[in-house]
């Protein structure tokens, strides 16, 4: 039984659930499993049953494709008050998992059994719309993905990471390499060359982005 801090949360991130009556609302509390899931945890796996429907409360989620050579590239991060469109569709279409799911901070969610997520699918159009919604704002991310990985050059990629992300940016450059679908090497190279033109300042498992603008340049060009 979720405890009523949860239950707090859950309604606070998650608003479509306030249509649910009473009843509805008990059965979801009684049914659904609160879980905590440390930073580095795997959350799902490639070719692994959908277990439930993941509503996170706190941390961060990232999605992640492999290759068979072992090299990997992010396809979106799942936050508070989202959910994620691959476990939709694994539920959907009774699929298994087709990417990998990490946390990428401490995780605190809400798991709704796969019943559960296919009644208020079925009876509540607030949840169903929530559930579409994200598939729209998904697929508009992986298209801009999909275009970046074929029409850009890496470097432009790089810089447009860097200056998306508040500065100093804490990540190592296998972490930088891994959300961009390279090798680790590539981008220290990049890296080291953005520092040598004073674009950035390179430190330990951290990136002062010093020229924004020269940045962003790159990224347009």
């Amino acid at each position: 039984m979720l405890d009523s801090n949860i239950r707090s949360r859950l309604l606070q991130h998650y608003p479509m659930l306030t249509e649910l009556s009473a009843g509805e609302m008990e059965t979801l509390l009684s049914s659904a499993v609160a879980l905590t899931l440390p930073s580095g945890a795997t959350v799902f796996d490639e070719d692994q049953a959908c277990q439930g429907f993941p509503l996170l409360l706190g941390g961060s989620l990232r999605v992640i494709k492999s290759s068979a050579n072992g090299r990997e590239l992010q396809l979106y991060r799942v936050l508070p008050g989202e959910s994620c469109i691959l476990t939709s569709s694994c539920l959907l279409g009774h699929t298994r998992y087709q990417a990998r799911g990490v946390c990428e901070q401490e995780i605190s969610m809400v798991l709704l059994p796969v019943t559960l997520f296919h009644s208020l699918f079925d009876q509540h159009p607030h949840f169903r719309d929530y559930v579409f919604n994200l598939f729209t704002e998904r697929l508009t991310d992986l298209m801009q993905l999909v275009t970046a990985v074929a029409f850009q050059k890496l470097d432009q990629r790089l810089a447009a990471l860097l200056i998306a992300r508040p500065s100093p940016i804490y990540a190592t450059h296998q972490m930088l390499a891994d959300e961009l679908g390279s090798a680790r090497e590539i981008v220290s190279r990049l890296l080291k060359g953005f520092a040598d033109q004073s674009w950035v300042r390179l430190g330990r498992e951290q990136i002062e982005v010093l020229n924004p603008a020269a940045l962003a340049q790159l990224a347009t060009a």
